[in-house]
């Protein structure tokens, strides 16, 4: 029966070749994207498939677009109380984050996230003082 179905399958696809049904398909002709779920085991890669389009993601993920969101809103932040709330609420989720890791999150001068948090915070200062 296996052996049968498989040989329908490929009288289907052979069909659809000859009636042009795989031509100018969408990234026809590029590379393939690499595989995001390759370096999951491979009796998870189906679930985070699943999970990823129905719009799930890994909570360490979704961690990092908070703290991505709240450093952008620092530099948006003219209320300096406001400024210093999001500040905190940063740096509780960064302490989160290390809890969690079991390591702490990379805050170097040469870290994405430091340099981002260091440029948000001094255009706000820097516009602070044009004020007074």
């Amino acid at each position: 029966m296996k052996l049968f179905s498989q040989i329908v399958s490929e009288d289907r696809i052979k069909r659809a070749i000859k009636e042009g049904k795989f031509e100018n398909l969408e990234g026809a002709g590029r590379p393939l994207r690499p595989d995001e779920a390759a370096n999951l085991p491979a009796e998870l890669r189906m679930a985070y498939r699943v999970l990823k389009s129905g719009g799930y993601v890994p909570a360490e993920i979704a961690e990092e677009k908070e703290i991505n969101r709240t450093i952008d809103l620092l530099s948006q932040m003219e209320d300096e109380q406001e400024r210093y709330r999001q500040m905190q609420k940063l740096n509780v989720m960064i302490m989160k984050m290390n809890e969690r890791r079991g390591r702490p999150v990379n805050l170097e001068a040469g870290d994405d996230y430091y340099r981002r948090i260091v440029e948000r915070v001094r255009v706000t200062e820097a516009r602070a003082a044009g004020e007074e």
